[in-house]
C-alpha cells in the first residue's frame, strides 16, 4: 500500500527563519534598528504562557527584539484597547501579536482592531482579512500564509483544483479559504453544521481541516492522491485528521505535529521584519 508524502513544515520553516535572520541582521546593520515585535498576554493560561515564551525565544534566535506586556486576567476592554493603542503608535514596535484566544469578558473584535494594521503581523484585523479577500498589499494571517507557503513548496498549484475547508474560524479557516480563492481554487466551506461532511470531503482534492476536533476527518474520505492540510492540534499531539488512514490514500498529508505549526511562527516573524523594513524605508533584497 502506498504511502502520502509528507510535507516537512518544520523543515520549511527553518529556511524562513534563516532568511528572516539575513533580513533583520542586514536591516540592524543599515539603519542602526532591530524589528520588535510585541507580545500581549491577558492573564496566566498555561498554554498561552507557553506559546508566548516561544514566540519571543524564537524572535530572539531571528535577531528580533521582542517586548512582552503581561496583563492581569482582569482587564477590561477598554484598558486592552488602550494599550494595545499605545503599542500601535509606538514607532519602535514593528508588530503586535495579542494571544488569543482570551477570556469571555474581553471584546476580542475591538481589541484585534486596536491593532494599527501595519502592525497587524499576525493578520487579525478586519483590514488584514480584507486585504487576504482582495489580494491587496498586508499581512496575511500566519496560519493560512503557513498553509499557503507549503503548497508552493510542494508545488501544489490550488488553481482549478476543488479545496474544502473544514472550519470557519476567523484568523484560520476563513482566510485560508480566501487565499485559496484568490489562487483559482472552488473553495467550499464546511463546519459543525455542515450535513454529510464525508460525502463533501472525498470531493476535494485539497482538504484544510481547521476546526479543533481530533480524527475528525476519516482516511476512507480522503480522495486518492489529494493533498491534505492539517491545521489541528489536540491533546496528545492529534490533529484533525485521522493521520493513520489518510496518510494511505493521500498523495501529500501534513504530519501532527511538524507540519503547520513551525510554518505559523515562521511567517508571523517573517511578517515582523517586513513590518520594520517598510517603517524603515528599506527594500527587502533576495
Amino acid at each position: 500500500m502506498s504511502q502520502a508524502q509528507l510535507m516537512d513544515g518544520a523543515g520549511l520553516a527553518r529556511r524562513i527563519l534563516d532568511d528572516t535572520a539575513r533580513r533583520a541582521a542586514r536591516l540592524k546593520v543599515r539603519t542602526g534598528v532591530a524589528p520588535c515585535l510585541a507580545t500581549v498576554l491577558v492573564g496566566e493560561d498555561p498554554a498561552s504562557v507557553t506559546y508566548v515564551r516561544m514566540k519571543r525565544n524564537r524572535s530572539g534566535k531571528a535577531g528580533i527584539e521582542s517586548r512582552h506586556l503581561a496583563l492581569p486576567a482582569g482587564i477590561t476592554t477598554a484598558e486592552l484597547v488602550a494599550e494595545l493603542t499605545t503599542l500601535s503608535d509606538d514607532p519602535a514596535v514593528h508588530g503586535i501579536l495579542l494571544q488569543h484566544p482570551m477570556a469571555p469578558h474581553i471584546d476580542e473584535r475591538a481589541a484585534f482592531e486596536a491593532i494599527a494594521p501595519a502592525k497587524d503581523v499576525d493578520g487579525v484585523t478586519l483590514s488584514s482579512y480584507a486585504a487576504m479577500s482582495f489580494g491587496l498589499p498586508g499581512f496575511v494571517s500566519c496560519t493560512p500564509g503557513g498553509i499557503m507557503r507549503l503548497l508552493d513548496a510542494y508545488d501544489v498549484d490550488p488553481a482549478g483544483k476543488r479545496a474544502v475547508v473544514v472550519g470557519r474560524s476567523a484568523i484560520l479557516g476563513r482566510p485560508v479559504g480566501m487565499l485559496l480563492l484568490g489562487r483559482d481554487a472552488t473553495v467550499t466551506y464546511c463546519h459543525s453544521r455542515t450535513t454529510a461532511l464525508p460525502s463533501v470531503v472525498r470531493e476535494a482534492d485539497i482538504v484544510v481541516a481547521a476546526v479543533g476536533r481530533p480524527r475528525l476527518i476519516r482516511g476512507e474520505d480522503i480522495k486518492p492522491g489529494a493533498v491534505v492540510i492539517d491545521a489541528g492540534y489536540n491533546a496528545g499531539n492529534v490533529g484533525d485528521v485521522d493521520f493513520d488512514t489518510a496518510v494511505t490514500r493521500a498523495g501529500l498529508i501534513t504530519p501532527v505535529p511538524g507540519g503547520v505549526g513551525p510554518m505559523t511562527i515562521a511567517v508571523l516573524l517573517e511578517q515582523t521584519v517586513t513590518s520594520a523594513e517598510r517603517a524603515l524605508g528599506v527594500r527587502a533584497r533576495p
